[in-house]
């Protein structure tokens, strides 16, 4: 079996003129809820083996933030393929992940991250789907099951979700 969680970077500061879209960075809710992700990740055992990253200085950030909560944190990469990237590129990086890499975690951007999960996710709760299916928010996570044992394996509605959080449904479900 395989596990890919896909993360979509946490809430930045607005694009502005003259400000490049790389440099953007995280704002104050954006850095609380990576923090209120990582925890949940670890208290949930859900810690991947190996993360991609998108090279944007919010996904960077983002990681960073949330990878504070693992005691060791798992090696992690960033690579150009993600910034900017459609859901084939997405699935590309993805496909061609290390075999020892049972559970993945890819970090970048929407559209093409929404996409993607969409467009690899076949089973799963019907409820938690049609969440999805709306919108993947800022810090959003989704954790989708495969049956095959390699990545090269992986092809477009192979997927089961196993859940899909975000930061307001975890305040919901604590309140």
């Amino acid at each position: 079996m395989r596990r890919l969680i896909l993360f979509r970077h946490a809430k930045t500061e607005p694009s502005e003129p003259g400000l490049e879209d790389r440099a953007r960075v995280l704002v104050e809710r954006g850095r609380r809820d990576a923090a209120r992700i990582g925890a949940y990740v670890k208290s949930h055992a859900l810690v991947p083996d190996r993360v991609v990253i998108s090279p944007a200085a919010r996904t960077q950030e983002t990681w960073k933030i949330t990878a504070a909560a693992f005691r060791p944190a798992p090696g992690a990469a960033s690579t150009d393929q993600l910034y900017d990237a459609t859901p084939h590129a997405i699935f590309a990086v993805i496909k061609n992940a290390p075999t020892t890499a049972h559970t993945l975690m890819v970090v970048g951007h929407n559209p093409g991250l929404h996409e993607v999960a969409l467009m690899l996710i076949a089973s799963g709760d019907i409820d938690a789907r049609e969440r999805l299916r709306e919108k993947l928010p800022t810090a959003g996570l989704v954790i989708i099951d495969f049956a095959f044992d390699d990545w090269c394996k992986l092809h477009p509605q192979s997927g089961r979700l196993e859940r899909f959080v975000s930061p307001k449904s975890l305040e919901a479900a604590t309140n």
